[in-house]
């Protein structure tokens, strides 16, 4: 007999009832009654599970009515309607074969579990349904990336992870090396003859084939040596980076916008049962905000205006923790103002303060300001940053200069500047924030498998 899937079998639900099938899978939840038995059954091939259903004239009922939660089993049974909802196919068992015993003491018995429990058994918290959900989308949403750039011909780059820059000019790197511990240190003598680190960011070399390919995308694990615990960090994490020839600054909004509802689109059609677990979950409003973000037209304002915005918001009566200033960040509470009680609607705010952005922006005419952009999105803030990127020579050099960095190990990025550069753009999305916006679950640690944060390397 042909093994089926859940999903399978919810696809076909129609065509199978009344038919036998074999599934195989997990328990997750198993109540006995005199005579009777239910499972909550699952694969992890679709959300929405079959329950099966046993009684006493079943081989091996003594047995049987004994599973545990979270053994595997083999079941053949008869597709039957269920009387709680129709669109999930219910199994009345002729055989329920035990194929790997789980004793009684498993973490994972059917009650309500702690977030915080479940990352201290991270390697077991895939089978419950909130991480069965969020993982879910986080692959449907990995593909999502995938399709936006490929059916638009951009080329898929796979950036190194070992580098000898730190684009980011934030020094937070990890160091790489094979010298032992407690030696002086000679960097000539090390793997590589020079000092390297985890890359920050693959933005650089993708600059390079943009110069070859005109569009290009990087998507892989980025690391930062951040000693921060907040909920929206970690030392390891993935990141969106696309490169694009002959773009200026609007065209990469028109872009960033495109992409993003584009992505959350995919997810709200392919994952509708898993999205609507996560708006109960999360206590509702999940649905809405995407729904809204995919119909919504993000608004576009400098950082002066948006500052002006927010000033005159104070005079108004509105209160900040922190004073909004011209020519400085803005801080999480500005950016909730702006999306949802000023705009309504994501919004993009640009030119933004040369002071406080990286060395290859945009340098614009005023010499304040660079051609850099900031998504910023209601119920999460900023999302994606990107900027035009600096094509003169002479302003670049000029900016590495002013911050203490070395022209000599970058002389290979300054070049592509000399040998045909042209006007172009690109933005950096970390992925964890976006499914932490996907899934209304707002820490970090919760959206990715394995997390690495600050004093914390398990598994």
């Amino acid at each position: 007999m042909e093994i089926i899937t859940t999903l399978a079998l919810k696809e076909r639900l129609a065509e199978l009832q009344g038919t036998e099938v074999c599934l195989q899978g997990w328990i997750r939840n198993h109540r006995k009654q005199k005579n009777m038995g239910f499972i909550d059954f699952y694969d992890g091939m679709c959300f929405k599970n079959p329950q099966v259903v046993y009684d006493n004239t079943i081989e091996g009922w003594e047995k049987v009515s004994t599973l545990h939660v979270g053994a595997s089993i083999t079941v053949v049974g008869t597709v039957v309607p269920s009387y709680k909802d129709p669109t999930t196919p219910e199994i009345q068992a002729r055989t329920i074969t035990l194929e790997g015993d789980c004793p009684e003491d498993y973490p994972l018995q059917p009650k309500r579990h702690s977030v915080e429990f479940l990352r201290e058994i991270a390697y077991l918290r895939p089978r419950t349904r909130l991480f069965q959900a969020v993982f879910r989308i986080r692959s449907v949403a990995a593909m999502a990336i995938h399709t936006y750039f490929q059916d638009r011909g951009y080329v898929y780059v796979h950036t190194p992870l070992i580098t000898s820059n730190d684009a980011e000019g934030a020094g937070n790197t990890f160091t790489v090396t094979t010298a032992k511990m407690g030696e002086k240190y000679d960097a000539s003598e090390d793997f590589f003859g020079k000092p390297t680190s985890l890359a920050v960011t693959g933005q650089l070399e993708g600059e390079t084939f943009a110069m070859a390919f005109s569009k290009i995308y990087t998507f892989g694990p980025t690391f930062r040596a951040e000693n921060s615990n907040t909920k929206t960090h970690a030392a390891e994490f993935w990141m969106i980076e696309p490169e694009i020839a002959f773009c200026d600054l609007q065209q990469l909004m028109d872009v960033e916008e495109e992409f993003l509802k584009f992505v959350v689109k995919t997810v709200i059609e392919k994952c509708p049962d898993e999205l609507e677990f996560l708006d109960k979950f999360t206590g509702g409003g999940l649905l809405d905000k995407l729904n809204g973000l995919t119909g919504s037209k993000c608004a576009r304002v400098t950082h002066d205006e948006a500052i002006t915005i927010l000033r005159k918001a104070m005079e108004n009566g509105t209160k900040f923790q922190f004073e909004p200033k011209y020519g400085e960040d803005t801080a999480k509470e500005h950016e909730k103002y702006l999306t949802e009680e000023y705009f309504h609607s994501p919004v993009f705010v640009y030119d933004w303060p040369k002071d406080i952005k990286a060395f290859y922006m945009y340098q614009n005419d005023d010499g304040k300001t660079v051609s850099a952009v900031d998504l910023l999105v209601p119920g999460a803030g900023e999302l994606m940053g990107g900027s035009q990127r600096e094509t003169r020579m002479d302003k670049l050099t000029e900016r590495m200069d002013q911050l203490g960095i070395s022209k000599e190990s970058l002389d290979w990025y300054i070049n592509l500047r000399k040998f045909g550069g042209c006007t172009h753009s690109g933005f950096g999305m970390g992925f964890e924030r976006l499914l932490i916006y996907l899934t209304g679950v707002d820490n970090i640690r919760d959206v990715i498998p394995y997390a690495r944060t600050p004093m914390n390397c398990e598994f």
